[in-house]
């Protein structure tokens, strides 16, 4: 008995030591990832310098007036004319999402989940989870490529602007798998939702992909689109979420959420969808969810335990 718990114990160990060494491969990755975004935003600096270089420069006319060329003037870059196009569009993929991704991740679900209010709070924490995870790769994302063009600048465009053609253009660069990852293991540390431990989140991770990128192409918007902020036993908001079709429709409070609200300049413009019920314990404080966002330490990879979170899920 004594060497079968050595040998699990050592097992359990190697499993450890391997899941770091893998969690170590991935940062790897992604360092490398963004060293070939960089050197791909540079190639496009020289680029342009070249095409500028080669360009024959305009000669003057005696007859014409002396008046300068409006070289600088700031003209709307790419991602400017084709914002409402590409809005119309975002807008209507989230509701894709919602009608199509969501469905299937729900019932994809209910084979390992039988309650059925524990899988539609899996679902909302995952699209949560994914818009945030997308906006943090964004902000990266963006950073790096406005100090790469920061150093050949000279366009007729703002540097802001140019910087959003770029990443326009090169959305395809956008790790979306980093963005899965992380939104799959800050899943794993919620307290709120549970799994069982032969499975992983990792099964609705078509649905987290898309929703990553729908997410970081709408940070590309001006203005951006984000999804509301909603907590568990909130007063029920006709302008924010309609209510789901098992809900007391007389219940003042939001028991829980199925579906985020999409919001352009705190101004919702896609409704949410909740459950309200009565008899809702109005328990969730703003220190327990400051205490669960310092709980996420985004440095280390955390293990799923072989058993349900011993959190409730219906802690409210």
């Amino acid at each position: 008995m004594c060497l079968s718990l050595k040998a699990s114990h050592e097992q359990e160990e190697t499993a450890l030591r391997n899941l770091d060494r893998l969690h170590d491969y991935e940062q790897q990755i992604q360092i490398l990832k963004d060293e070939i975004s960089i050197l791909d935003a540079q190639k496009s600096v020289l680029q342009s310098r070249l095409a500028r270089s080669r360009s024959p420069s305009p000669r003057r006319s005696g007859s014409r007036s002396p008046s300068p060329l409006p070289l600088r003037s700031c003209s709307p870059g790419r991602a400017r004319l084709t914002n409402a196009s590409r809005h119309a569009y975002l807008v209507a993929r989230f509701g894709d999402i919602y009608a199509q991704e969501r469905l299937d991740a729900e019932t994809l679900l209910r084979t390992y989940v039988s309650d059925m209010e524990m899988v539609q709070r899996i679902i909302y924490i995952a699209a949560v989870e994914s818009f945030h995870a997308a906006k943090m790769a964004y902000r990266h994302f963006k950073m790096r490529v406005r100090k790469t063009l920061s150093l050949g600048h000279s366009g007729p465009e703002s540097l802001e602007d140019t910087v959003l053609d770029y990443i326009v253009r090169h959305e395809d660069l956008y790790d979306v798998q980093a963005s899965v990852n992380e939104v799959i293991r800050s899943m794993n540390m919620n307290p709120k939702i549970s799994f069982p431990p032969e499975t992983d989140f990792i099964v609705i991770s078509s649905l987290i992909r898309e929703l990553c990128r729908v997410a970081f192409s709408m940070q590309t918007l001006i203005p951006p689109l984000d999804i509301a902020f909603g907590i568990d036993g909130e007063l029920f908001n006709e302008t924010k979420y309609r209510r789901s079709f098992d809900s007391d429709f007389t219940a003042p409070l939001v028991a829980y959420h199925v579906w985020p609200a999409l919001i352009e300049n705190d101004t919702v413009i896609v409704k949410g969808e909740a459950v309200t019920k009565r008899g809702v314990l109005v328990r969730t404080s703003f220190p327990f969810l400051f205490i669960l966002q310092l709980s996420r330490s985004r440095s280390s990879s955390p293990l799923r335990s072989g058993s349900p979170s011993k959190w409730p899920y219906s802690v409210q």
